[in-house]
């Protein structure tokens, strides 16, 4: 192996065929299994001479990991009456290739010989069953990252709850946690009190691997989060014009903590748009109406800061225009979901 996993999947070619092209998308476009991964459907292979059984026993042998989708049907029999989906299943044994099965529930008879075939896996491992694509690309990421993680290719923690390289406590503002923690109380009555020492504030909230603070505790309470997370800075833009063009007239780069960002940009945008000032009719305070309400460009705005590709170069940006307000953060809609 080396140090990238090919991935054999397999199924009666029918059946699976909305499966198999959405776990091939979405191996191929997570940020993680892309690092470690390529995967081979038959579906990909370009016109050849040769025969597709070869093929996909030759393929077999090739591949580190046996992914296979079982449903009712069995397939087409050879001359021994064995289908390629069985043959595939008992070469990946016969070779020691790890063996992901998945069996979709069914309120359906399925063929004798593929039920034979489901009897066999449960004696031989572990199998998984499901019933959507949703549940099915679920198991699949749980197999796949225990797998990583037993060979040694997954080392790391989740993002955001993985150290940060050179920080240490003494990056951490104990203002701004004193800040978070009276807040806090306000708001829902937090536990903890204001006065609580920020390593166990810190420890408490998860928010340490081995006594450095990890990512999610420098993007939430740290002196300069841009200083170990360049592009968690946040960029707002105001056009005059429907299209972008430069120079942009107002123009700004925020940085600091995501509390602080979130602020900054809600308060860039509320700044440049319309509004319109009613009456004092039902009561002394005039009420003021926005083009946009604040709640919805906040809550645009606490979404692209909270669910962005911290992993990516780029930086979450805000553009706001004479007829619309476009906020976008780097990232990628994972399949089964699509635009």
């Amino acid at each position: 192996m080396n140090g990238r996993l090919r991935i054999f999947i397999s199924s009666v070619q029918k059946e699976f065929t909305e499966e198999r092209a959405s776990l091939r998308d979405y191996l191929q476009g997570d940020p993680l299994f892309r690092r470690f991964c390529d995967v081979f459907l038959f579906e990909d292979v370009p016109a050849q001479d040769r025969r597709p059984d070869e093929l996909y026993l030759d393929e077999v042998e090739r591949c580190d990991i046996y992914l296979g989708l079982f449903g009712n049907e069995y397939g087409h029999e050879d001359t021994e009456g064995i289908s390629p989906t069985d043959r595939e299943f008992e070469l990946a044994g016969k070779l020691s290739k790890p063996r992901f099965i998945f069996v979709r529930s069914s309120n359906t008879a399925r063929h004798p010989k593929m039920e034979a075939l489901v009897a066999r896996a449960g004696n031989q491992l572990i199998r998984r069953r499901f019933e959507s694509l949703p549940e099915l690309t679920a198991a699949v990421y749980a197999g796949l990252i225990n797998y990583l993680e037993e060979i040694g290719l997954l080392r790391t923690a989740p993002f955001d709850a993985t150290a940060t390289r050179n920080a240490t406590l003494e990056d951490i503002s104990p203002d701004k946690v004193e800040w978070f923690l009276t807040r806090a109380q306000y708001m829902r009555n937090y536990a903890l009190s204001d006065k609580t020492p920020v390593t166990d504030v810190l420890t408490h909230l998860n928010l340490l691997d081995r006594d450095i603070p990890n990512h999610a505790a420098v993007l939430l309470f740290g002196k300069a989060p841009q200083r170990f997370l360049v592009s968690s800075e946040l960029k707002c833009m105001h056009f005059h014009t429907p299209t972008k063009s430069k120079p942009i007239p107002s123009y700004q780069i925020y940085k600091g903590t995501v509390f602080d960002l979130v602020d900054q940009a809600i308060d860039f945008v509320m700044s440049k748009l319309n509004r319109s000032v009613g009456t004092r009719v039902l009561g002394p305070q005039a009420p003021v109406e926005y083009d946009i309400p604040e709640e919805v460009v906040a809550e645009g705005i606490v979404n692209a800061v909270a669910h962005r590709d911290y992993a990516s170069n780029a930086s979450v940006e805000v553009q706001l225009f004479p007829d619309r307000l476009e906020i976008w953060n780097p990232g990628t809609v994972h399949p089964p979901l699509t635009l």
